[in-house]
């Protein structure tokens, strides 16, 4: 026995998508149903556990076996599933945190999203024109036997589906089982002229290992916050309703109609535009508006969705998707997503989390006007160190800019970075050909040379200002597009990087020829367009082919899964591929500094940001040392990581 192809079918009363797999296996009444398998290729056998049959002995020790490899399409839900098996069985696992090791699991979703396909096992199978792909009739019978059932006269008052309740659909769930199992060996079968290196592969079981670590809740902080946003808001609604008059002061067309009574039109109530119209209105409905900003305020359901996915032992887990952003191998965030949580301001964080903790509201009103906007840059506060340790959080300075610099040899940018100085600064003196220092001579340029830098790296041009915020900033319209000049004036090596991309894919889509430039190799196989990194990990697009964009000009057009989250034909050109090979970079460097660091307990990770939950005596400065290592394949990247201590997560 070498390989094992694995599908299991499952009930638990904690929803799935809200919870993650880590709650969802910890429910009291979880259960496998179904068990379905292949060993080496042979034809599939499904255990029907939930009618009594038993998986074989010798399939139970493969499970634990580190030579035996274990397959499954988003392995991690088998893996963390069965580790409660097996528990329940009453089998020592001997990890010591209660999950199967996952170094002997791998997973036929990764391999698709490393060739840029959908993660899904339909979308997959559709995609590569499988024989036997999954059955459509799947979710219905998911629906019927998976999860609860509302009790009704019709089924008796039951809250569950057993088999017996329809031996039909259950002859039909056991062929969707073993249909599933059949559609994962079918992607294997077609992906096998591509496989995973064994690096990556590495990198999947690191992160697998940090995902079952998790990372520590305050607990009841959490829901002091949720009690105290509870309160805010029905007073907030209270307060509305008498300014108002209308009975819900958080329906969006009630509130545009109320508006429109009182002289006030407007197409959307988006956090911009009312912005805007607070600047702009009478001060009776600046403040209607300013009560319903505070009403609409979201990032505060971060609370909930922590509540939602914490384990028993007050961690979250399971909050990275490994390759989930499949154009550039980043990880993608599950669950509370980490990746977009509100930016804390507040000087008095500590002090705020203590009036929060012990629900002394009027004191939180009193010492802020607005309550759900604490409550919003305290989120980060919820997640804190466990049994007296203590939080180191690293990250790297400016790496995309850094990594796009040394991708293209712009001297001056990497002089920059070597001598320690501002890029924005530096780059607001390189445009203006003035000298300028933060909060010095000149320094009224910096924002200009900041906004430039974070929005035209990319082939950014007045658009991408305007969406990074330049009229906001104070920049004017006739400003832009002379900003737009000069930083590509200042950045020759750059701008020279997009276009030989640019030329470099077309040739090799064009007439299936092996190109490269700036050290990045393109070839194209069997319908793909790679990508070759530096690191030699490979970027790859699907079906590419040229077209002609809206401007009559030559593009590169491939498919996959666009803003609307469907399957499409996308359209690239040199400097969006320069954008996705420069953060695939930044990724691999990241993957670099985790497995340097791997022996101490990084518990998450923010873009380009580690934390590591570590005894009190761990030495901050050792930390950004190792992080900040160039890894071998990098040599001339100037990389820096920069770091700090904390009791609770927090923006330094």
């Amino acid at each position: 026995m070498k390989n094992i192809s694995i599908d299991i079918e499952t009930f638990s009363s904690v929803d799935l998508g809200k919870c993650g797999v880590y709650k969802y296996a910890e429910s009291p009444d979880f259960e496998i149903l179904l068990f379905g398998y292949s060993v080496d290729g042979d034809p599939v056998q499904v255990v029907d556990l939930a009618s009594g049959e038993q998986i074989p002995c010798e399939i139970l020790a493969a499970l634990m076996d580190s030579k035996i490899r274990k397959w499954a399409f988003n392995a991690q839900f088998e893996r963390i599933c069965l580790s409660r098996y097996l528990s329940d069985l009453g089998v020592a696992i001997g990890t010591g945190n209660g999950y199967l090791n996952p170094d002997s699991w791998f997973c036929s979703m990764v391999w698709s999203a490393t060739l840029g396909l959908p993660l899904s096992l339909e979308g997959v199978g559709a995609i590569l024109g499988l024989e036997k792909q999954k059955l459509t009739e799947g979710k219905t019978l998911i629906r019927y036997f998976c999860i609860p059932c509302s009790p009704t006269k019709t089924n008796g008052g039951r809250t569950r589906n057993y088999p017996t309740d329809d031996p039909e659909k259950w002859k039909k769930f056991k062929v969707y089982n073993l249909r599933d199992v059949e559609t994962e060996m079918g992607i294997q079968s077609k992906l096998s002229r591509f496989p995973v290196s064994g690096s990556i592969w590495s990198e999947y079981h690191l992160d697998q290992i940090i995902n079952d670590r998790g990372i520590g809740v305050d607990m009841p902080f959490v829901h002091s916050a949720i009690d105290l946003d509870g309160m805010s808001r029905e007073l907030l609604t209270d307060e509305l309703r008498k300014k108002t008059g209308l009975e819900n002061p958080n329906s969006v067309m009630q509130m545009k109609e109320w508006l429109s009574q009182n002289g006030l039109e407007t197409d959307t109530l988006g956090k911009k535009a009312v912005e805007q119209l607070i600047k702009e209105s009478p001060e009776d409905l600046a403040e209607v508006l300013k009560l319903r900003q505070q009403l609409a305020k979201s990032s505060v359901k971060k609370y909930t969705a922590i509540l939602n996915a914490v384990c028993k032992d007050s961690r979250v887990r399971g909050m990275f998707q490994f390759y989930g952003a499949n154009r550039t191998g980043r990880f993608a965030g599950r669950l509370v997503q980490l990746q977009n949580l509100p930016q804390n301001h507040m000087s008095d964080l500590e002090a705020a989390r203590g009036l929060i903790k012990v629900r002394n509201y009027e004191a939180v009103s009193l010492l802020y006007d607005n309550i759900p906007d604490a409550l919003s840059q305290l989120i980060r506060t919820a997640f804190v160190p466990q049994n007296g340790n203590k939080f180191i959080v690293s990250d790297f300075s400016a790496i995309e800019a850094r990594v796009l610099a040394w991708l293209a040899g712009e001297q001056w940018r990497i002089d920059v970075f070597e001598q320690g100085k501002d890029i924005y600064c530096s780059s607001a003196s390189q445009m203006f050909g003035v000298p300028v220092e933060k909060h010095g001579i000149n320094g009224h340029l910096r924002q200009k040379g900041k906004i430039a830098e974070l929005a035209l790296g990319y082939g950014g041009s007045v658009g991408a200002l305007k969406a990074m915020g330049a009229l906001e900033m104070g920049l004017s319209e006739d400003e832009l597009q002379p900003l737009v000049n000069a930083w590509r004036n200042t950045n020759p090596a750059i701008t020279d990087l997009w276009w030989e991309v640019d030329r470099c894919v077309k040739e090799t889509v064009k007439y299936r020829v092996p190109t490269k430039t700036h050290g990045i190799r393109f070839s194209y196989e069997s319908g793909f367009l790679f990508i070759t990194l530096p690191s030699g990990r490979r970027l790859a697009y699907v079906k590419p082919r040229i077209g002609m964009n809206q401007f009559g000009s030559e593009s590169v057009t491939y498919e996959g899964v666009g803003g609307t989250k469907k399957w499409e034909r996308l359209e690239s050109y040199g400097p969006k591929f320069v954008e996705n090979i420069t953060q695939a970079i930044a990724r691999d460097i990241l993957m670099y500094s985790m497995k340097t660091l791997e022996g101490y307990a990084i518990t998450a990770h923010v873009h380009d940001e580690l934390i590591i939950e570590c005894p009190k005596e761990t030495d901050l400065d050792y930390i950004c040392k190792q992080m900040g290592k160039t890894p071998p394949w990098a040599d001339g990247l100037v990389l820096r990581a920069d770091g700090y201590e904390c009791e609770f997560y927090k923006k330094d």
